[in-house]
This record gives C-alpha cells, sequence and structure tokens, in this order.
C-alpha cells in the first residue's frame, strides 16, 4: 500500500534541481504547492512529504515556509551520509533532525541515510549499527539507502562529480547486496533492525533487480520501502505498463513513492532537474499516479493521515 508520496527528491542539491534557473526556490514553492493541493484532492489520507532535502538545512524550511509550502505538505524530510559526503560526523545525527524540529511542527522523516563500502564493507557494517542506534526511536520513518550497489554501467545522479573527485565513487558502494546480488556484511547488521528502518530502493525504467529486490526485503523482513515514479519516465513507450508492475509488485510493502525528475521536453532546459516550464503539469502527473496507484477509499475504511506521521 502506498502510505505516503514525496514530492521531488533533494530540491536543495543541484543534482536534483537546478539553483541557476530557480536561486530563490520560487519555482519550486509554486510546484510543491500545486502538487501537494493536487495529491491531497485525490486521496485525503495519503501523507504527502516534501522532498528530503540534502543538505541538511534549516534556512531551506523557513524560505519555503515563507512561501506557503508547509499548507501543501505534511512531512518534512531530510536526508544524510556524514560518512561520506556530509562535513559533519555521524554521532549529529540527533541534532541535524532537531535542527529542522526547531523550525517547523511537521514531523521530521528521514527518507535516505546510508554509508559507503567504498573504502571497507566492515566500516558499512559498523554504519548500520550506529545509525540505527541514533536514529530508531527519533525519527518516525528512516529510510536506508539503499538495498543494491548502483551498476558500475550506470551513473550516478550527480551534476558536480567533477568537484566530488573520488567521492563520486562512493555512489556505487552504498547497497546491502553487491551489484551481482551478493551479499555484504552490511546485510546481516541490517537484519536485526529491518522492522524499524525500511530501506529506499530506486528502480530504473524495466529494472531487473524489481523481483529479487522483494524477495530480499521480505527475506530482511522490511516493511517499509522507499522508491520513486519518474514524471520523466511517463512519456516512455510502455510507461504505465512498467509503473503498474513496479506498484504491484511492491503492493505488500508500506511505500513512500517519489514524484520527481523533469521530462526534457517540459523543462525551461533539456534536463532532469530543471523546473518544469508549467508547474501544472508536474501537479497532474502527482495527481495522475495518486488516483492510479493510491485511489481514495470509502471513508469509513481511511487510515488518518495523523496515524502514518505519529
Amino acid at each position: 500500500m502506498i502510505e505516503a508520496v514525496k514530492i521531488w527528491n533533494e530540491p536543495n542539491n543541484k543534482s536534483h534541481w537546478d539553483p541557476l534557473l530557480d536561486p530563490e526556490w520560487a519555482r519550486f514553492a509554486e510546484m510543491t504547492r500545486l502538487a501537494g493541493t493536487a495529491v491531497r484532492a485525490e486521496n485525503s489520507t495519503v501523507t504527502r512529504v516534501l522532498g528530503g532535502m540534502s543538505p541538511i538545512d534549516p534556512s531551506f524550511v523557513r524560505r519555503l515556509e515563507e512561501m506557503g509550502v508547509m499548507e501543501a505538505i505534511d512531512v518534512v524530510a531530510v536526508h544524510g551520509f556524514p560518512l561520506d559526503w556530509n562535513l559533519w560526523p555521524i554521532d549529529e545525527w540527533p541534532a541535524r533532525i532537531d535542527e529542522i524540529k526547531a523550525v517547523t511542527d511537521k514531523p521530521v522523516w528521514v527518507t535516505e541515510v546510508g554509508v559507503s563500502a567504498f573504502g571497507s564493507e566492515e566500516v558499512q557494517a559498523w554504519g548500520v549499527k550506529k545509525t540505527a542506534e541514533l536514529l530508531i526511536g527519533k525519527a518516525p520513518r528512516i529510510h536506508w539507502y539503499s538495498l543494491y550497489d548502483l551498476p558500475r554501467t550506470w551513473e550516478a545522479t550527480t551534476r558536480h562529480r567533477e568537484a566530488e573527485g573520488s567521492s563520486y565513487y562512493r555512489h556505487f558502494h552504498m547497497g546491502l547486496l553487491r551489484e551481482d546480488g551478493s551479499p555484504k556484511a552490511a546485510l546481516e547488521a541490517f537484519r536485526p533492525y529491518a522492522a524499524d528502518m525500511g530501506v529506499c530502493q530506486w528502480f530504473h525504467f524495466q529494472d531487473h533487480r524489481l523481483d529479487d529486490a522483494v524477495r530480499w526485503l521480505k527475506d530482511l523482513g522490511v516493511r517499509r520501502l522507499r522508491t520513486g515514479l519518474s514524471w520523466a519516465d511517463r512519456y516512455r513507450d510502455g510507461a504505465l505498463d512498467w509503473f503498474d508492475r513496479q506498484m504491484e509488485t511492491l503492493a505488500d510493502f508500506d511505500v513512500t513513492v517519489t514524484f520527481c525528475f523533469t521530462p526534457e521536453h517540459r523543462g525551461l532546459e533539456p534536463h532532469h532537474t530543471s523546473p518544469p516550464q508549467v508547474a501544472e503539469e508536474f501537479a497532474d502527473f502527482c495527481a495522475e499516479m495518486t488516483a492510479r496507484y493510491a485511489p481514495a477509499r470509502p471513508q469509513a475504511a481511511a487510515i488518518s493521515p495523523a496515524r502514518l506521521i505519529a
């Protein structure tokens, strides 16, 4: 079942939203307000999550609140990778969440957290345990990134590869499983926490790993999964068939589904990080996906959003 929809991904990270085209996030704010309103019109019980910020930045939250975004969302999400990309130690996780709680009354979810095995698989396994100790009980939702390593033949989603240097290659070692599906030490380290820590796993269009991923997630005892449906993919031939297969295969999990990625021909510039030419078109996509995969239920059977954000 879909318990939540997430509106965009890392909007304050230039790998996911172009700051040159929208330096004050005014276009993002308009798009989010429209999308949040559209989702609520389709299903009033689905929790609406603001695209997880990276870096964790209270000023970004205040800026969006000034532009009315908080009225259209129910949860604020954060992403953090202190052992790999962030300039703060892992023990600061509780303080980083408290920084956001200080500027909003919305619940704060951690929808991406992870540790790369780039340097050592043992360090990654330690990072699983340390992260669980720091975050379980601190955040209502925690999603470990990720189940699988990113295949070497794919590119990491980043616009600042040159600036990252060797850190770019950490993207390819974030999984509990290697690219070939074999387990790392981190898999068994994660198992005791699987019921409390969900997983974030992105599936590419026609992703060959989907069925095996479900088998592994069920074996681990994972209940909560975060994934995405790409607005850009909506224009591919067979898009709805793939979306249907993906969501049907994931039906046994409590899913947070992220809507993001601008189609090249609908952006101000031809790139998935571009603000759309027409913000209403993204809102329409969010409404279509919500109606298709999280249709409103009869009032008597509806689940209160408060139960999902507690």
